[in-house]
């Protein structure tokens, strides 16, 4: 083989993601890499997801749950993946706190992945068992500081959108629950429901059902204004001034990934927000609809990082 015939094959050996490979994404399989147990939120927004994304696609979309350390196993896998498009991440809240909760991470949201869109939020609901005598959030504190200690409220995992904010809310409302953490976010809601633990503050989709049915007492939404699909509900912040806080979705790939890959994916996510039968059955789940530029994502999981390390540093709600 001439010199130059060497140097051409070496250039095609180490560059198998260029161009040529973006223009015929995907010929094969994606994965979404979710973060926690199936049936929580993110579960059912990722699922959904999947499902418009093999239909766009022309391949098949799968989820896998890689579920453990508050989303660092799922995130350490997707960003040591191949940058081509076939691994995709469904991230939450753990992109921009993880760094003040853990001494040490084997990943960098900031560097080791490539933002696709934040596609939808959700307002965290307040409930409680209907055996606690509380039908407002005042009661709720006034109970929470008449027994201190008593009250215990589930999360999906240390560091989680859950347990932050129910951080949060002791420390703005100055009274002391425990946190209990689950794996994943339905086992701490069912064992609400059951009256096992008697509150919590949980993304709405789950709890919904168990509202409108009556085996849930709904007290707030976790949103600065009140919110379309529970119109009567107040928000905390009537209660506790400036609380506020929201649990979002949101797809990534691993860092190098070509930016025709990106383009192609970023633009599908759009599609299926736009299509009203999706954007509908989001809704009905108590979601938002966003569907951001993958530049727009960056810059909000930078701003939420610089939220959440602050009630971090605040509250000591470190993991380790």
């Amino acid at each position: 083989m001439t010199r130059t015939g060497i140097v051409i094959s070496i250039l095609l050996a180490v560059a198998p993601y260029g161009p040529a490979h973006a223009q015929t994404y995907p010929t094969k399989n994606v994965r979404l890499i979710n973060a926690f147990a199936p049936g929580g939120a993110s579960d059912v927004v990722a699922r959904s997801f999947a499902a418009k994304l093999t239909e766009y696609l022309g391949q098949q979309v799968t989820v896998e749950n890689r579920v453990g350390a508050g989303g660092n196993i799922a995130s350490e896998y997707v960003a040591r993946s191949a940058p081509d498009g076939y691994t995709i991440l469904m991230g939450t809240l753990f992109l921009a706190t993880n760094a003040s909760l853990y001494s040490k991470l084997t990943w960098d949201a900031q560097k080791d992945f490539a933002p696709i869109s934040m596609v939808t939020a959700s307002p965290l609901i307040l409930c409680v068992h209907p055996s606690l005598p509380v039908k407002s959030t005042q009661e709720l504190i006034a109970l929470a500081k008449k027994r201190p200690g008593d009250l215990n409220f589930p999360s999906a995992g240390n560091g989680t959108s859950m347990h932050l904010s129910g951080e949060l809310f002791n420390m703005m409302a100055g009274i002391k629950t425990q946190h209990v953490p689950y794996k994943g976010s339905a086992p701490g809601v069912l064992d609400v429901v059951s009256g096992r633990v008697q509150f919590m503050l949980n993304p709405m989709p789950e709890p919904l059902p168990f509202i409108q049915s009556g085996r849930l007492r709904a007290l707030a939404t976790s949103t600065a204004k009140r919110i379309a699909a529970l119109p009567n509900l107040p928000p905390v912040a009537d209660a506790i001034p400036g609380y506020e806080t929201i649990t979002w979705q949101g797809f990534l790939v691993p860092t190098g990934t070509p930016k025709n890959i990106i383009d192609r994916l970023h633009g599908e996510f759009v599609k299926a927000l736009k299509e009203p039968d999706f954007a509908a059955r989001m809704r009905g789940m108590g979601l938002e609809i966003y569907g951001t530029t993958p530049a727009e994502f960056a810059q909000y999981i930078r701003d939420e990082s610089v939220k959440w390390g602050k009630v971090i540093r605040a509250t000591g709600a470190r993991v380790d």
